[in-house]
């Protein structure tokens, strides 16, 4: 009900929408993309485009931080989407005219305006409603993500088996489109404006991760545990070796497998961004973690498609708590820090996940039964290790040294404009 009640608000259902059709956009570029480097250049070209594509994450995140600040506005974000939109439609002029180098240097720009569009996205999304509706507001964008990320893909397959593939990024481009003219209206109509207050510790116009993640360890602690899942988690690319050496499956079973997947995330998304989890919010995202490792090796034990469709609809009901646990915790620091820290989490999740798929995957193929269990009980441990150091960084903070110079708060009454 949670979720039903904020999009009665007319600006978090436009808001919605747009993210909506901007993701949706993104995942149908990305098949569409990959589909023709492979049909032109085959595996290798797939591999340089989603190089291509992280790129940008990974360096706008590390050296960028100051441009990634410049874009923190409803209006920005417009501008990228119109980028975006102009260069989808060019990746087939990009492809005849100038093959695969044409080809990544596109997947390098469109890189270039998501680094840019995705953290500030995600920062000015609390600011849209009330402090109690943080995590239903942070929820229900989860989900439109996950909703496109099924939809776009499927909807891309079934749009190329009946119409020509220079026509699909003309429809790409224009949800790209749709999602511009929706953030140019709430830019023009809504006056959001930060509702958290900059203290002396933040009060800075671009701070330093550094400076940030000292004075909030735990935070830092649940980013270095998501940045080993999604390395364990890219073992999950085994899961066809596993089917076909373990059960004699094929396809169908791994198709099924996702499906649950997904399926199992939808259903739980509406718990997570309804329900908050007891306990210090960064504890909860370490322990979620460590299930969701134990369900990953769970894996090795596959003795039946329906024993690993099971598996799959468990690991997909667990996942949706990480995003919203993280993003409803940054919630509460200030813009500025805000920005920040949800651009490190992004640069670490990419960075992390562009190692691990070039070699993890491989040698999970070799052996995907081991594969599954090593990962996912490396990953237990390291999420159980991270769950007991953020417990005690709790309990530190609780109990502060009486010798400590006491902090001072600066009541600092400026806001954003996000318009």
């Amino acid at each position: 009900m949670g979720y039903v009640r904020l999009l009665r608000q007319r600006r978090v259902l436009v808001l919605w929408g747009a993210q909506t059709l901007s993701v949706f956009g993104d995942r149908m570029y990305a098949l569409a993309i990959m589909w023709v480097a492979w049909e032109q250049a085959g595996a290798g070209a797939m591999g340089l485009v989603a190089i291509a594509e992280s790129l940008p994450y990974i360096l706008m995140g590390t050296f960028g931080r100051r441009i990634v600040a410049w874009c923190t506005s409803l209006g920005a974000l417009a501008i990228l989407d119109v980028a975006r939109a102009v260069l989808v439609v060019a990746l087939p002029l990009a492809w005849e005219w100038h093959g695969v180098p044409g080809l990544l240097a596109l997947a390098l720009l469109l890189g270039c305006c998501g680094s840019l569009f995705d953290p500030n996205l995600h920062t000015l999304v609390p600011d849209f409603v009330e402090p109690r509706d943080v995590q239903a507001v942070v929820g229900l964008m989860d989900l439109s993500g996950r909703i496109a990320r099924i939809a776009g893909p499927g909807a891309a397959g079934a749009l190329l088996a009946v119409i020509p593939m220079r026509e699909l990024f003309w429809i790409d481009s224009a949800t790209f489109i749709v999602s511009a003219i929706a953030l140019v209206l709430l830019a023009r109509r809504v006056n959001v404006k930060s509702r958290v207050p900059v203290s002396a510790a933040t009060h800075i116009e671009r701070p330093r991760a550094s400076t940030l993640l000292r004075s909030s360890p735990d935070v830092g602690v649940a980013m270095l545990v998501a940045g080993f899942g999604t390395i364990a988690g890219a073992c999950a690319l085994a899961m066809p070796a596993l089917l076909e050496g373990s059960l004699d499956a094929g396809a169908g079973a791994y198709g099924a497998i996702l499906a649950a997947t997904g399926g199992g995330a939808l259903v739980a998304n509406l718990i997570a961004g309804n329900w908050r989890l007891p306990g210090p919010p960064m504890a909860i995202y370490c322990g979620v973690s460590a299930l969701l490792g134990l369900l990953m090796a769970a894996n090795a034990g596959a003795f039946s498609v329906v024993y690993l469709f099971a598996v799959a609809a468990l690991t997909g009901m667990v996942t949706p708590f990480l995003p919203i646990t993280l993003n409803t915790h940054l919630a509460g620091f200030p813009t500025p820090a805000r920005l920040r820290l949800i651009t490190v989490n992004l640069t670490v999740a990419r960075t992390t996940g562009t190692l691990a798929m070039l070699f993890l995957p491989a040698l999970a193929a070799a052996d995907p039964a081991r594969g599954f269990a090593v990962s996912g009980v490396s990953l237990a441990a390291i999420a159980l290790l991270g769950a007991l150091a953020v417990a005690l960084l709790a309990r530190r903070s609780n109990h502060p040294d009486e010798n400590a110079k006491p902090s001072t708060e600066v009541d600092d009454s400026r806001v954003v404009n996000y318009g």
